[in-house]
């Protein structure tokens, strides 16, 4: 029988995308993979390569309610002893975490069970997941080159692979950025946090833009189900082609097309600009845990691969001006998807793959 990998990562697409780029790696290295996450991550995980997936009790609570915190332990507990007793009857070779706490009972769980662990932090800032779990497990990689809120101990210690993308987004990675000269294709991407402010404000501040521009663009925009209406009716009013929709699932086929992104500042997001060397226009989520979307794009700022606007700073005017000065102007356009792809680290999960693989029993 292969060797068997746990993958247990939180239920958004910025944990779930590079886990399943890792257990697409490691099964093509012949290993067997187990997910463990929930119920929303099942919603990313349609091709997950997974031959079973575990779906183990756990809970979150804020710091500053007491009561929570005691609930959300308890929840947590039953799902370490949960995890506890599929791993004897699944006997895993390493369990590998991507934050989020859904994964927390399966790492204490495999800890508990002095079984081979490894996290992966996919943004700039360690999460709060990884940051209890970091001096505990055997291994800690991640996707930046810098790990804010880790200890320095941890931060010596800490491999930086990159963060994985999947092969359809890897490939990229060989597909020259053409700048525009007739038609501009913008896509726009929301987020699973934050998604209203972009799916509104980015509709109007395309309509500002000159008659010249409107008339060249084709549009693709991620927009929540109750603002798609509304977007699409800016559009038709601005005269302006466009594809509006909930979620798009062949986000490499969009990437591929795109002259310039607009979107928020997660792990993957900004890893997948970088692989693909896209220029792009980033609104870090002002919410973000942290303030960790701010750093990760800081990254992509500082190559000269991203536009940042702050969302104290973003008015309908003040997007219409990044975006015309952006759009009138293809050479520039070209040295920031150069710079974008300066810092892509295309085969992290190749990497990561290989760390997990030296640390399984």
């Amino acid at each position: 029988m292969s060797k068997l990998a746990v993958v247990a990562a939180g239920g958004t697409g910025g944990h779930m995308f590079p886990a399943q780029a890792l257990a697409e790696a490691l099964s093509a290295r012949g290993w067997r993979v187990v997910l463990a996450t929930d119920d929303r991550g099942a919603l990313y995980a349609d091709k997950f390569p997974a031959e079973e997936r575990l779906a183990l009790s756990a809970a979150t609570a804020k710091s500053n309610d007491p009561l929570g915190m005691i609930k959300a332990g308890f929840v947590v507990m039953q799902g370490v002893m949960e995890a506890r007793a599929a791993f004897k009857r699944l006997d895993p070779a390493v369990v590998v975490g991507f934050g989020g706490y859904p994964a927390l009972p399966a790492l204490l769980g495999a800890l508990s069970q002095k079984r081979p662990t490894v996290i992966h932090e996919q943004n700039a800032v360690l999460g709060r997941v990884n940051r209890f779990l970091a001096p505990r497990v055997d291994e800690v990689a991640c996707a930046f080159p810098t790990l804010r809120m880790a200890k320095p101990a941890v931060q010596a210690r800490a491999h930086v692979v990159g963060n994985p993308v999947r092969p359809p987004v890897r490939a990229l990675y060989d597909v020259p950025y053409i700048a525009p000269e007739v038609q501009l294709r913008i896509l726009v991407t929301g987020g699973s946090q934050g998604a209203r402010l972009l799916s509104e404000l980015i509709p109007e501040a395309i309509a500002k833009l000159p008659e010249d521009i409107r008339g060249r663009l084709k549009v693709f925009q991620q927009a929540r189900a109750e603002s798609m209406e509304g977007a699409r009716k800016v559009y038709r009013n601005a005269m302006v082609d466009c594809e509006v929709a909930p979620f798009f699932r062949d986000m490499a086929g969009y990437l591929r097309q795109a002259h310039l992104v607009v979107g928020r500042s997660g792990a993957s997001t900004c890893t997948e600009l970088a692989v693909a060397g896209r220029p792009s226009i980033l609104v870090p989520l002002k919410i973000a845990a942290d303030d960790h979307q701010r750093f990760n794009a800081k990254l992509l700022e500082e190559a000269g691969g991203a536009a940042v606007c702050l969302e104290d700073e973003l008015t309908v005017d003040a997007m219409a001006g990044a975006l015309n000065a952006l759009l009138k102007n293809p050479e520039r356009l070209a040295r920031m998807a150069e710079g974008a792809r300066s810092v892509a680290t295309p085969n992290a999960a190749e990497a990561l793959a290989d760390l997990v693989e030296r640390t399984a029993r």
